[in-house]
């Protein structure tokens, strides 16, 4: 089969396409600025990359054009469409589906899919988990929203491992929408048999109203788990209380509070596992930050549910080595008898933002470096932060940096007043 890809850089619909190469499908596709790293991953993989989204595309007769959810209806302010492509193919009658649901009907069929969602965390938990898996010679396939250190890649197929009813596929559960036609969000199309809810908060205010509309959401993937499924729940968010309370029909596992089936103890970068009040192991790690401490939870419940016990888990955590961009450490310069230690990080809703620096501060205080300035050096570019939604939690998300920086261009609120 010949797909072509159309938003083919998003890290996402990258994935789609580096899992249908592997596949053995002829794959193209095209994005507006056709940018790297993405860009050479895909060319490494022998997949054709065009630049824009011109209808003369259409020509080349793909079996399916596969939509990205970056492709609308919009039209320029001369009037012409933004994506003469997209309007070429509804004029032709072309077959075309979206990235979810083709990688539900050419991938995730059949498979144990274990899907991670959440405001917070998706990319680092599935890594995680995905991680585990692996190194319980389980073979799964999974695809993330970045890069996993231990793997170098962001997606692959898997393959099925001894004594497995299924092959394991482990992906990164997105709220966000599926295409401009399929409103509905991305993981509600992947049909999983152990779901991760990691947290739920406002966000993607391009496309939601409130936070009772992403609950909806969050609810609608709770319905598709059978009842031999696994839900397993951050026991510290109202929020997904709410969600479970509009109807779960799937074993619920809870991690993060003191009353849940996983507890952590002890400092974020070593503590003990618990279930149900008795040690299961022990996690002794590089990570910082009680966030990474509850998707160690997370990851840890959700291996349970396809057979990997919390101690054999706990062991794979300690040799996990993160996803890039997440506290990426670009490097160290020498400077008037110090260092200066540049990080690098996707955090950009206020409260991945206030957890991440935080973080860091308590690492620099356990390490008898509490006199260590942290400079915060900040660019809002998801969506939400563009329109300056949420720009009054900003003094709150950076409150432990002793100076911070906003980087403003494109912004219609004011940085400086918001901080």
């Amino acid at each position: 089969m010949h797909i072509h890809i159309l938003g083919i850089c998003g890290t996402f619909m990258g994935g789609v396409a580096a899992l249908a190469r592997e596949a053995g499908h002829r794959v193209t596709g095209c994005d507006a600025g056709v940018y790297p790293p993405m860009s050479d991953q895909l060319r490494a993989l022998g997949i054709e990359l065009i630049e824009g989204y011109g209808a003369a595309q259409l020509s080349l007769k793909p079996d399916m054009f596969v939509i990205g959810n970056v492709v609308s209806r919009a039209r320029l302010a001369d009037g012409a469409p933004k994506f003469p492509l997209m309007e070429a193919i509804l004029d032709a009658g072309a077959p075309y589906i979206s990235g979810p649901q083709w990688l539900l009907e050419n991938v995730l069929q059949g498979r144990h899919v274990l899907a991670v969602a959440g405001t917070h965390g998706k990319t680092t938990t599935t890594s995680m988990l995905a991680w585990i898996l692996e190194r319980a010679g389980l073979s799964p396939g999974f695809l993330v929203g970045g890069v996993p250190l231990n793997f170098g890649i962001s997606a692959r197929l898997g393959t099925q491992a001894a004594g497995q009813q299924r092959s394991l596929f482990v992906i990164e559960a997105d709220e966000y929408d599926t295409a401009f036609f399929d409103k509905r969000s991305k993981f509600v199309h992947y049909r999983p048999r152990t779901a991760v809810l990691n947290n739920l908060e406002f966000d993607h205010a391009d496309i939601f109203d409130d936070l009772a509309q992403i609950e909806r959401q969050f609810h609608h993937l709770v319905r598709t788990v059978p009842a031999s499924g696994r839900v397993v729940v951050n026991g510290l968010e109202e929020s997904l209380q709410r969600v479970l309370a509009q109807g779960c029909w799937s074993e619920v596992r809870s991690f993060g509070s003191t009353v849940s089936d996983f507890t952590a103890h002890g400092e974020a970068s070593d503590f003990e596992v618990q279930q149900r009040g008795q040690a299961v192991g022990r996690v002794r790690w590089a990570l910082s930050g009680t966030h990474n401490q509850l998707n160690a939870l997370a990851a840890i419940a959700a291996a349970d549910h396809v057979g990997v016990a919390p101690r054999q888990a706990c062991e794979a955590l300690a040799g996990f080595q993160n996803v890039r961009r997440r506290m990426e450490v670009r490097g160290t310069v020498q400077r008037g008898g110090g260092a200066i230690t540049v990080y690098d990080d996707f955090a950009h809703h206020p409260t991945a933002i206030r957890t991440t620096v935080d973080g860091l501060r308590r690492q620099l205080d356990a390490a008898g470096k509490s006199g260590q300035r942290i400079v915060a050096i900040f660019e809002p570019r998801s969506n939400t932060m563009k329109l300056g939604t949420m720009k009054s939690q900003l003094p709150w998300a950076l409150a432990s940096a002793n100076l911070a920086f906003c980087h403003t261009a494109g912004l219609d609120w004011d940085a400086a007043a918001a901080l």
